[in-house]
């Protein structure tokens, strides 16, 4: 009998050992699933799998079109949209009341169908970001069978980039509405306008870079002529950042940071504190602020679409009590009149820095707390600020700068960081006074040589890595280094490729015998760490003959100023010391996130890494980039042979 006991419980044991292991394991996915119970079994998805939406809903119909639409990009297959009653194979879409779930949240349950059910629209169109997610990381497109239940720990999951001081094409805007959904980011702040330091310019505001990107009718001539976005671009993009369930905040930054309305109206500017101030005891500084908001607030479909705008007030001189009275009262009048259009203003902490006895709203208000020296947290909470969490200290990216952050440190940030620490001050999870938090980009050193490639190279890492403390908060169930392993196996949106990955694996991903001129190519770029090699046959080619070109960079046999090898990105021109004669030989180009080297026949010609540029007779400096994502997509009109063409990404 005891020997029988023994064998029926191991028998137990070994049965129970088994059903734990058949259970499917935890998905990945970024943000992480807050919620996973696992069954057995896969769901496939293939050509007869249908998205259904159970109920005629526009909401519902955007939403499947968008999932057949991306899935079509992603994995080549077409699915079809249907309504009505699922069947098995089919993912079903449906919008159900449920008071327990928080607005943005869902449930997927993965069995014979696929259900996704949510309180609302955007949980639903969350639920399917996880969908492509979980296919796109096995060739199969098989998820694990099993229960989903998510939802986000805070309403603000943002980012910040600068467009003021480094003007940001429209389409890179565009990619980053579309990667910021696809990891359930839904907020995107988007800085207008800025200043480079007069420090670069002999200390000479007349001369010093600014800019402000958005076309104005109120006051022609004052968008930047290196670049801007007319009004209809940018309610075009507020759109797409609308059908991605993206919330787009402007920004206009006054009365500091504004030496782009100084340069254009010089009586508004300050004397006393910098031209970089707004004189904010001159009536027409009101006149000129007030109008150019109102142009982009006012009517039935306003410039400005989104429920928030941010009106800066960050950073102005607290010389003297006078002026930070002045400064309060500013910052009230800003407020109150983006109100009076129907809108939520946002500004930046400075209220401790400008403390005062001239009242400033708190009501309904948004601040971005950034630094507690500039707005203690607890002082803005107590005068009742909502705060969005955006420490200098931790979330702060100035690309090559040698301050703040080149790249954020996101293993102290995915193992210690949530919204509600900001600064030096930590308040309880789920503050309800903490909206949630963002990070950002500034672009202080104007004509750093710093790309958009360059940007996207430092922001997408951070982008996975916040995607997760913002919406799964502290409770994350897997350590960082496997988070970071498995982050890369994911791909940056449907569509979007802006690091320029051909595949997934390292070595030799493309290569052809022979470039004919004006030949389109398969893939666009090539970037990360890669080696471009091939022969040529040489010819003395006139300048500006392009070897190969796509939408964000030139490579030159010979550069349209001095007739040597080059290239050329974001209005910048590098060159090595190299002309092409008539001559065979090899030819290689190496890049990374910090350098590119040409060789000759294996020979190292030069390496154009990180350098120095000097102002005020080398009294002042800044780094000087010199990177490329290497351009593909179009061969140049070239008389030289090229074969042998051979691509390696590392």
């Amino acid at each position: 009998m005891k020997n029988k006991n023994i064998t029926l419980t191991l028998l137990l044991f070994f049965s129970l050992a088994v059903a734990t292991v058949a259970q499917n394991s935890k998905p990945f996915v970024i943000p992480e699933l807050k919620e996973w119970k696992g069954a057995q079994g896969t769901f496939s998805i293939n050509e007869q799998t249908r998205i259904v939406c159970q109920e005629k809903n526009p909401e519902l119909e955007h939403i499947a079109g968008l999932l057949a639409q991306d899935y079509r990009t992603m994995f080549g297959k077409q699915l079809a949209v249907a309504h009505g009653k699922a069947a098995n194979g089919d993912i079903l879409l449906r919008i159900r009341k449920d008071n327990k779930m928080p607005h943005e949240g869902y449930s997927i349950a993965i069995g014979k169908q696929l259900i996704v059910t949510a309180p609302e629209a955007i949980g639903v169109y969350w639920a399917t970001r996880s969908l492509l997610q979980m296919a796109e990381q096995n060739e199969e497109r098989s998820l694990p069978c099993g229960q989903i239940k998510d939802y986000p720990d805070y309403a603000v999951r943002g980012f910040m980039l600068d467009c003021g001081r480094k003007f940001i094409p429209l389409e890179f805007l565009k990619d980053y509405v579309r990667i910021m959904s696809y990891y359930k980011m839904n907020t995107f702040q988007i800085h207008l306008n800025d200043n480079a330091f007069h420090r670069f310019y002999n200390w000479d505001f007349t001369k010093t870079y600014s800019a402000f990107r958005l076309e104005s009718d109120t006051y022609p001539g004052l968008a930047a002529q290196d670049g801007f976005y007319t009004k209809q671009e940018f309610i075009d993009l507020q759109k797409l950042a609308e059908a991605h369930f993206v919330d787009i905040i402007p920004e206009i930054d006054v009365p500091a940071h504004s030496l782009a309305f100084t340069q254009y109206k010089p009586e508004i500017g300050s004397r006393k504190y910098g031209m970089d101030h707004l004189d904010l005891f001159n009536p027409e500084t009101y006149r000129f602020v007030d109008g150019l908001f109102k142009e982009y607030l006012e009517g039935d479909e306003p410039v400005f679409r989104g429920k928030r705008v941010h009106v800066g007030t960050d950073e102005y001189s607290n010389k003297d009590q006078e002026v930070v009275e002045k400064f309060r009262y500013f910052t009230d009048h800003c407020i109150r009149y983006v109100e009076s259009f129907g809108k939520q203003a946002c500004v930046w902490g400075a209220l401790t820095h400008a403390k005062g006895e001239t009242p400033v709203k708190s009501d309904n208000v948004v601040m971005s707390a950034w630094y507690n020296g500039y707005a203690d947290p607890a002082e803005m909470i107590k005068q009742g600020y909502q705060l969005i969490s955006i420490p200098d200290g931790l979330l702060y990216i100035v690309p090559a700068a040698g301050y703040y952050y080149d790249y954020l440190n996101t293993k102290h940030l995915y193992e210690n960081w949530t919204p509600v620490h900001i600064g030096k001050s930590v308040f309880e999870e789920k503050h309800p006074a903490v909206l949630g938090g963002m990070f950002a980009v500034w672009n202080d050193h104007a004509g750093n040589g710093i790309s958009t490639k360059d940007i996207h190279n430092r922001v997408f890492p951070a982008m996975q890595t916040l995607a997760v403390k913002m919406w799964t908060g502290k409770n994350t169930g897997m350590p960082y280094a496997e988070f970071n392993t498995q982050r890369k196996s994911l791909s940056e949106a449907p569509g979007v490729n802006q690091s320029g990955r051909i595949g997934k694996k390292p070595g030799l991903v493309y290569q052809q015998e022979i470039v004919a001129p004006n030949q389109t190519l398969p893939h666009r770029e090539v970037g990360n760490s890669y080696e471009v090699s091939f022969d040529l046959n040489g010819q003395t080619e006139k300048r500006g003959t392009e070897l190969f070109r796509s939408p964000d960079a030139v490579f030159y046999l010979s550069d349209p100023v001095s007739g040597l090898m080059g290239y050329a990105r974001d209005g910048y021109l590098n060159t090595f010391h190299y002309s092409v004669k008539n001559e065979n030989i090899k030819v290689k180009i190496a890049g990374d996130s910090v350098s590119t080297r040409l060789y000759i026949n294996d020979k190292l010609i030069e390496n154009k890494d990180i350098t120095r540029k000097y102002f005020n007779a080398g009294k002042d400096s800044m780094n000087y980039v010199r990177t490329l994502v290497f351009p593909l997509e179009k061969s140049g009109d070239f008389k030289s042979s090229v074969t042998h063409l051979k691509i390696y990404q590392k």
